[in-house]
């Protein structure tokens, strides 16, 4: 049996990420533009948005346009967006967008003023709708339907890929197309990672929705500017701390325009901006700049060996050796749930123990 979660990651010491410039912490500020690519009965869906708007529990529409709800996204393209524009621009922060496909095709002049100002532009995707129930076929159509509408409407093709309301194939169907140098739709760690998947091993840069503005459109989140800035400035002091003391991390900060573009939650994010700006050793980067800079410093390199992967007779003659004269402990292990946390030493030896202690007297003075 085989438990392909992985509960481990790094363990108790992750490798150490060598920011440029001996940074203690990298600083990745994302701008998700969605507005234009919800859902909508005009863009041939069954139902109006409901998810991430100023109407906290709003229900969809069947059939009808939802015409408060198109408004509110609406102010994100027409306001918010060029309110984090001119403040990022202005506090030279590099940005990544995590531009939905369609949203993006709507929105000509703000892709323009993205691509001005140096911005990394993502893909989130063809459409923001949820694909927990699609299949894996659709997933991949939209996959590839969003990497061409990308091109044409920006002249490049997406290095970086974030759906946000996956299914369980979607980073392996990601990964598989194998054009992405990054993927982000993962909340496990706070240090780029390799995923690996039958056609290679694909980089992932974790994401967050702890840090992120959407926390002002849930029932439990944020209720002001200040308690979004305590929030933000408590995981970077923390992150900057730890990476002093030698563990670098990364911090993202999800945002969005028709939400922190708000003025009275702009104003907080400022503050935040200026804190982070006014601390020494901070690497504030674009997502594909750490995608590139781990390629560069921590290439993938597959494990040289793999318990949890291994056929039986291979896992039997390996370690059937390490409680002597005592082959049937391996045998035994080998039928357990094994996974990631056990292709260390630590995890197999506890694998092994396990079958020990619940062996009967007998064979357990046999060994």
């Amino acid at each position: 049996m085989r438990y392909c979660r992985d509960m481990r990651g790094y363990g108790a010491n992750p490798p150490d990420p060598k920011w440029p410039g001996g940074a203690h912490v990298a600083v990745q500020f994302v701008v998700n533009y969605e507005e234009g690519g919800e859902n909508c009965v005009l863009h041939g869906d069954k139902a109006s948005e409901a998810f991430l708007s100023e109407i906290v529990g709003a229900a969809p529409w069947m059939g009808q346009r939802h015409w408060n709800m198109e408004s509110i996204y609406e102010y994100g393209a027409r306001a918010g967006f060029w309110r984090l524009l001119r403040l990022f621009t202005e506090s030279q922060v590099p940005i990544t967008c995590y531009g939905v496909a369609t949203a993006l095709a709507r929105s000509p002049d703000q892709v323009a003023a993205m691509q001005e100002a140096g911005w990394e532009i993502a893909s989130h995707g063809l459409r923001w709708i949820d694909y927990r129930d699609h299949s894996a076929e659709d997933e991949r159509r939209d996959l590839e339907a969003a990497i061409k509408l990308h091109y044409e409407v920006t002249g490049a093709r997406p290095t970086g890929w974030y759906t946000g309301r996956t299914s369980i194939n979607t980073v392996r169907i990601v990964a598989e197309e194998g054009g992405f140098d990054y993927v982000s739709d993962t909340y496990d760690d706070e240090l780029p990672y390799w995923f690996e998947h039958e056609g290679g091993a694909q980089l992932i840069i974790p994401y967050t929705l702890d840090a992120n503005d959407m926390r002002f459109a849930t029932p439990q989140g944020f209720n002001s500017g200040d308690q979004f800035f305590a929030y933000l400035k408590d995981s970077f002091d923390t992150l900057y701390a730890e990476g002093k003391a030698g563990r670098p991390r990364m911090m993202n900060i999800g945002l969005h325009c028709r939400l922190v573009g708000r003025p009275g939650r702009v104003a907080a994010l400022k503050r935040f901006v200026d804190y982070v700006r006014s601390h020494d050793e901070v690497w504030l980067a674009r997502r594909i700049d750490i995608a590139r800079h781990w390629q560069e410093n921590h290439a993938y390199k597959p494990a040289a060996l793999r318990p949890s992967k291994m056929e039986f007779e291979t896992f039997v003659h390996t370690f059937g050796g390490v409680f002597e004269h005592s082959p049937w402990i391996a045998e035994r292990a080998y039928e357990l749930e094994l996974g990631p946390a056990h292709d260390t030493s630590g995890g197999l030896h506890n694998a092994l123990c396990r079958i020990f202690r619940s062996a009967s007297e007998t064979e357990r003075l046999s060994v």
